[in-house]
């Protein structure tokens, strides 16, 4: 199947640090993919890349398949929604419109909102289950309430690629199930999600295609079982993973210990 969003051999330096090295990753129509990894992997970095915040030194992104010089920054904004991690928006600002901010894409800066407009904003509300938070100020949310409202902010774009950084960073164990049904959701609608998680359990448990990335390169690449009994998986994050297979799950459950190298094993 044709990519809909593709990264292609990214080089990325911060200053004289290269932070990415020819990573590329593809994300398909519908699809659910995670991009796992140890701290300072370049995650984040591939993420703002791809959605077209960052330049890469060399290599491109294609959104269907032509490269983000050919699109008009408009045409570009409402294909792609990102949502960052820790995003938070002035802190007088109301709930309803910083969620609103996600139709500007789609509206610019003059044009009266329409009734689809208004629609898109209910609808974003609802399905972050946040609607009694819209007349809300930013600056007296929980840091999880803030984190769901920029989400309602990404869906009330209605993308067809939706990025996210860390989601489910400061949500209770409910808004995070609440959260990945929303991902499915959105994606059986033909929406592209890419998430980077830290939980490589609910990653396991949410994704049909899984990237780990470890020194800025995507070193494997496939099914979430595939990528976490891996070789890479256990190397990058240091540790020996092993998969439970439970009959009434169906995916794996993973444990996690240290790893011990042969060297300093004890006689």
């Amino acid at each position: 199947m044709t990519a809909l969003l593709e990264a292609r051999d990214l080089v990325v330096e911060r200053g004289r640090s290269r932070v990415l090295h020819e990573a590329s990753l593809s994300l398909r129509a519908g699809e659910a993919l995670a991009v796992v990894g140890p701290n300072a992997a370049g995650k984040s970095t591939l993420l703002r890349t791809m959605a077209g915040l960052l330049v890469a030194r060399s290599g491109e992104v294609r959104l269907k398949d032509r490269p983000q010089g050919a699109w008009k920054r408009d045409a570009w904004a409402r294909a792609i929604a990102l949502v960052a991690a820790e995003e938070e928006g002035a802190a007088t600002l109301l709930v309803a419109d910083r969620v609103a901010l996600g139709r500007y894409p789609h509206c610019g800066p003059f044009r009266p909102f329409t009734v689809h407009d208004h629609e898109a904003v209910s609808r974003a509300l609802a399905q972050t289950g946040i609607e009694h938070l819209a007349g809300r100020a930013l600056g007296t949310l929980s840091a999880g309430e803030r984190q769901l409202a920029a989400l309602a902010r990404g869906l009330a774009q209605e993308p067809e690629i939706l990025l996210l950084d860390e989601p489910a960073s400061h949500l209770d164990i409910g808004h995070q199930l609440r959260l990945f049904a929303v991902l499915d959701e959105v994606r059986r609608r033909g929406v592209g999600v890419l998430a980077v998680v830290h939980d490589l359990q609910r990653a396991g448990a949410w994704a049909e295609r899984m990237a780990l990335l470890f020194q800025g390169r995507v070193i494997d690449e496939g099914s979430p079982s595939s990528v976490l009994s891996g070789n890479g998986a256990a190397e990058a994050f240091g540790v020996t993973i092993t998969a439970h297979a439970l009959p009434a799950l169906p995916h794996p459950l993973y444990s996690f210990a240290p790893r011990v190298d042969e060297g300093d094993r004890r006689p």
